[in-house]
């Protein structure tokens, strides 16, 4: 089975980024999670601060075909790459992704970190045997 991947650009304006290439490419700004009107009312449900609301944004395919595309607002830190994919894992739960890392390490990945989003989700940071970063999900 096929990964599904995402496009990431760490960036200064999430929100800015997500207007031009939703133009740029013909992609729509992601819609709110199934449940809610609007971006804003998810953020007021799990608790993201006000301050913290243009950290990221998204563009997707409206037609369903293209990469979703995310952009995350980028501190500065490492890594330092400004482009990146997440690869979206075929597991379903956050228990067999210790699965998915060690396949990946034996194809010559190396683990760098596990890190939790705002919203609780959880994915995995590695880098390629190139030393590029990705996330899987």
């Amino acid at each position: 089975m096929a990964h599904g991947i995402q496009i990431v650009f760490a960036c200064e304006d999430p929100a800015r980024m997500t207007v031009f290439w939703s133009e740029a490419l013909g992609y729509i700004p992601q819609p709110p999670p199934e449940g809610f009107e609007s971006w804003e009312q998810f953020a007021d449900q799990v608790g993201i601060p006000e301050e913290r609301r243009n950290d990221i944004g998204a563009v997707v395919d409206p037609d369903g075909v293209g990469p979703r595309i995310l952009f995350e607002r980028w501190d500065g830190g490492a890594p330092n790459q400004r482009v990146h994919i997440d690869v979206n894992s075929v597991h379903e739960t956050p228990a067999t992704l210790e699965s998915e890392r060690e396949r990946l390490e034996g194809l010559g990945a190396t683990f760098h970190r596990e890190a939790t989003g705002m919203a609780g989700e959880t994915w995995i940071e590695m880098f390629d045997p190139e030393g590029n970063w990705f996330c899987v999900q």
